[in-house]
């Protein structure tokens, strides 16, 4: 593979910890984008070759003079990490329209709506609901048709939710509450709004960094296409919350209850994000992302969550009533 010059936007969140070290070991020249405003999660002595560039793309859309500071980097590839309306994506298709840029965007499996026909594919998903899942949506459906009218060169790949060490996984009932975690390590009662085989789709950052990197890899088998990437397994609410549980010597109880009741006990910020996640109640394939780029996921969903929780109990940012077991 030859040596390209990738400019990768949003370089220091989940994607970009793990994705600029891959490009760097790769053989790479990697320039960063990012607002400068943190780290990676995870230090890595590749991070010494990359030429960091910051910039707070927000403003600078609303300049008018994002695009053109890409293009001035004389990129062969661009990494769009952090790219979130179809106004923003739009700018920047403008900008590098003209140039030979391979452009890689960052979607999201919300994309798709929720579940019909088990597993999701790229061609089956029903159309998204929600702001977030419909611009995502959106901006793959530009890119896609930019590359068909013979314009930039594009491809767009959609995570499912981004997990590894450094930050919270969504948890066994879809939010973020930390107070689940204690529940379920004290072997106390959780409150599961629904049937509890409601599933969703994570996926270990390091997975979605080597999808990235098959994609500026493999420039011809991707442009014009979209690739879904999560792990290979799912997991549902049920199967979460006891293997969470057995983490830390306990067993899972769960006592089912209905969304009026949820909600009537669960802090609105968390409760709206278990239904988010839960209603959709993805399951996807990732034979696409297999077959044309070779994607090859390292993490189950099980070992994605561990990684992700492992950290959390060992660097103290999450309470629970014992110590991990595994």
């Amino acid at each position: 593979m030859s040596r390209q010059r990738v400019v990768v936007i949003g370089a220091t969140g989940h994607i970009g910890t793990f994705l600029v070290p891959r490009l760097v070991r790769a053989g790479h020249d990697v320039i960063t984008i990012s607002r400068g405003t943190r780290s990676a999660y995870v230090d890595a002595p590749e991070w010494q070759q990359v030429e960091q560039v910051t910039a707070d793309r927000e403003q600078e859309d609303q300049d008018g003079v994002f695009g053109d500071r890409i293009v001035a980097l004389r990129p062969d590839v661009v990494v769009d990490l952090v790219c979130f309306t179809i106004e923003s994506a739009t700018a920047l298709v403008d900008a590098l329209r003209g140039t030979d840029v391979h452009l890689v965007h960052c979607g999201s499996i919300w994309r798709a709506g929720p579940s019909v026909v088990l597993p999701v594919t790229e061609e089956n998903a029903i159309p998204p609901v929600g702001e977030y899942g419909t611009q995502k949506d959106a901006i793959a459906r530009m890119l896609q048709q930019e590359t068909a009218d013979g314009g930039v060169a594009t491809t767009s790949l959609h995570p499912g939710h981004i997990s590894g060490p450094g930050w919270a996984p969504i948890g066994p009932v879809g939010n973020l509450d930390p107070a689940v975690w204690r529940t379920l390590s004290a072997g106390e009662p959780l409150l599961v709004p629904g049937l509890g085989a409601e599933t969703m789709a994570h996926v270990h950052a390091d997975d979605v960094a080597q999808a990235f990197e098959l994609a500026v890899e493999h420039r011809d088998a991707a442009v014009g296409e979209d690739f879904t990437v999560v792990a290979p397994t799912a997991l549902n609410v049920r199967g979460y919350a006891a293997l969470a549980a057995s983490w830390f010597g306990q067993e899972a109880r769960l006592e089912s209850v209905t969304w009026d009741r949820f909600r009537a006990v669960t802090v609105a910020e968390y409760a709206d994000a278990s239904w988010e996640h839960l209603s959709r109640s993805h399951v996807f394939s990732t034979d696409k992302a297999r077959r044309v780029l070779g994607y090859a996921p390292r993490y189950t969903a099980e070992e994605t969550v561990l990684d992700a929780v492992r950290w959390l109990v060992e660097h103290g940012q999450v309470e629970v009533a014992g110590a991990l077991v595994v």
